[in-house]
């Protein structure tokens, strides 16, 4: 099926568009901030298991604060009901993290006297685990590390195998769409956690694989129509002929990343997220916005030539 769409002839449109979406992202990401889950924040996170099922975030939540005022603010996830050992009976079960900096034990004790009308035991507490403010600070200062490291080593790859025109369009596309997806989180307040490292690196490899195919194609062009046609009407034509494959790629992956999102429990669900803004922000930025910036970087190269 061949389309012939005028991607390059309204890219300042498109140009545009994405400014705005980061401008916008921006102003949330430095005046809202994040919602950094325990991974980034520090503090105690206690799973626990209560034997009535259907008891809720909120019930849990003001038993907590009628024990300690201090615990009114914790974050409780409803997960999946646990099946009971040696019985066919399902109990609830909750996650909940707290910024505290008492003891390990000190927190047990709060638990099990807020929750002990409810029937919660010691054996009901089945599991605990701190990080501290300092660990905490180091995993996020690795964590975007990460991001940006990966980041420059694929501005390395695309240059070695493409050239650094086509590395700068790869680079920026992709500085794109982790600030437009950052925006998404803030603006939405999702919590990010180590699960959201994760995927914006997925995000970072998924996007660069869907540049490069129309990079290569905008290669292979270039070689068969050198001297025919100029450098938008290639660029143009190559989008035009990726399109099929590139749309078909990112529904196939949309549609797996919302089930995930539908069906996965509260700790997945910020990592689909990401993965979900991330597919279509990538899919747009490599057929609207990596190609237009090649565009410009060759045009100018040309002139520079020719002057």
């Amino acid at each position: 099926m061949n389309f012939n769409i005028d991607f390059v002839g309204k890219r300042k449109y498109y140009v545009t568009l994405s400014l705005l979406l980061i401008a916008v992202s921006l102003v949330f990401v430095f005046t809202k901030g994040f919602n950094f889950g325990v991974d980034f924040t520090g503090g105690i996170e206690v799973s626990v298991s209560v034997p009535d099922e259907n008891m809720t975030v909120a019930e849990v939540r003001s038993l907590l604060s009628a024990e300690d005022a201090n615990l009114a603010s914790a974050r409780i996830i409803k997960q999946r009901p646990l099946l009971e050992e040696g019985t066919v009976e399902e109990s609830g079960r909750f996650s909940i993290i707290i910024d505290s900096s008492e003891s390990e034990e000190a927190v047990r004790g709060k638990m099990l006297r807020a929750l002990s009308s409810e029937g919660v035991t010691d054996k009901n507490i089945l599991s605990i685990s701190t990080i501290s403010g300092y660990a905490a600070q180091e995993i996020r200062g690795y964590a975007w590390i990460a991001v940006v490291v990966s980041i420059a080593l694929l501005l390395l790859y695309i240059t070695i195998r493409f050239k650094f025109s086509f590395a700068v369009g790869a680079i920026l596309a992709l500085v794109h769409d982790v600030v437009i997806v950052l925006g998404f989180y803030s603006i939405f307040g999702i919590e990010i956690n180590a699960p959201v490292i994760a995927s914006l690196l997925t995000l970072v490899g998924y996007s660069l694989n869907d540049t490069i195919v129309v990079y290569d194609r905008i290669r292979e062009n270039r070689k068969k129509m050198r001297g025919a046609d100029g450098v938008e009407t290639i660029v143009n034509r190559s989008i035009n002929e990726v399109i099929v494959r590139s749309l078909n790629t990112s529904l196939t992956t949309f549609i797996a990343v919302l089930t995930l999102y539908i069906f996965s429990g509260e700790v997945l669900r910020p990592f689909a997220f990401g993965m979900l803004v991330g597919v279509i922000v990538g899919t747009y930025s490599s057929l609207y916005i990596a190609s237009p910036i090649v565009i410009t970087w060759l045009k100018n190269s040309e002139n520079r030539k020719h002057a």
